[in-house]
């Protein structure tokens, strides 16, 4: 059960007078991770289902004592919603020194974002990738700051299918997914080699990828055959606990002060897919997502 549980993060590092953001943060991996940064400096759930937020939220404070944790509604799969979710926080928030897209969707059956984006590349990748562009400049001004993002080991059976990017001639949704986590990963990439060739210090900005695990959470509800085969292999699965702890150290962990465009797994580098890494891609699949987007990022 040790060896499933995999690492844990030992930074004891404080984060008094930052900011984060988590997406997702009601539930699973995400609530942990929050739970966890509360614990050391303010924490914004950003999430769809601000009831279960709110509670999520609730909980938190609670346990941590820590009243600086706030809840913003934000949904992934409408980009109306990001920009009035970015709007605000922008308005509110003068510094920002962490952001940690975690939400995500997986298995769906076949279904659009409100922009017409197929629902895994659009949660997954074009709504974080949207978000992160809107709160960069805010990150930048509160450096040193960090980008992670939560991608997965199914990176591995993914591809950018640029021909056919939200399924409409070809769909399956497990293989979705996996492109959904590829492109997580060479959109760290990419951002951290923009990053890295516009500061004056590669300390000043990091962004970073990462496998969880695999967890038991809610992210298979979409699947009725997974949801009971992580019922009935549970004892194998991480616990949401042990899930966050790799997002936690690409978050706060002292030595990755320096690190960027990277791929994590057990708090520890990982090994990435030739596909993850093909700059080529990485740099086509960064044009054709602001051309998507309607945004310019030079």
């Amino acid at each position: 059960r040790s060896y499933v549980a995999g690492a844990r993060c030992r930074s004891a590092a404080r984060l008094e007078g930052k900011v984060v953001v988590v997406t997702g943060a009601n539930t699973g991996i995400g609530k942990e991770t929050a739970r966890d940064l509360a614990r050391r400096g303010k924490v914004i759930i950003a999430c769809r289902d601000t009831a279960k937020a709110e509670a999520a939220a609730s909980e938190i404070r609670a346990e941590t004592g820590n009243e600086q944790v706030v809840v913003k509604k934000l949904d992934l799969a409408d980009t109306k919603s990001i920009r009035e979710f970015a709007e605000k926080f922008l308005s509110e928030e003068k510094e920002l020194h962490i952001l940690i897209n975690n939400a995500g969707v997986m298995l769906c059956p076949y279904s659009k974002t409100a922009d017409g984006f197929e629902m895994h590349l659009g949660v997954n990748h074009l709504g974080h990738f949207l978000l992160t562009f809107l709160l960069l400049e805010r990150l930048k001004q509160s450096a040193p700051a960090r980008i992670v993002n939560v991608s997965s080991l199914a990176h591995h059976g993914g591809r950018i299918r640029f021909h056919d990017l939200h399924g409409e001639k070809s769909y399956n949704r497990g293989l979705a997914y996996c492109h959904s986590k590829l492109a997580n990963v060479l959109f760290t990439r990419e951002l951290a080699r923009r990053l890295q060739g516009k500061s004056q210090s590669s300390a000043e900005f990091t962004a970073n990828a990462l496998h969880p695990g695999s967890v038991h959470s809610e992210l298979v509800r979409h699947s009725f055959v997974m949801t009971w085969l992580w019922k009935i292999f549970s004892f194998f699965l991480k616990t949401p606990w042990e899930g966050a702890q790799t997002t936690i150290y690409c978050a706060v962990a002292e030595e990755l002060d320096s690190v960027t465009g990277q791929y994590f797994s057990d708090c520890r580098p990982a090994y990435v897919s030739p596909r993850a890494r093909d700059d080529e891609t990485a740099k086509k699949l960064w044009s054709v997502s602001c051309e998507l987007l309607g945004i310019q990022w030079d």
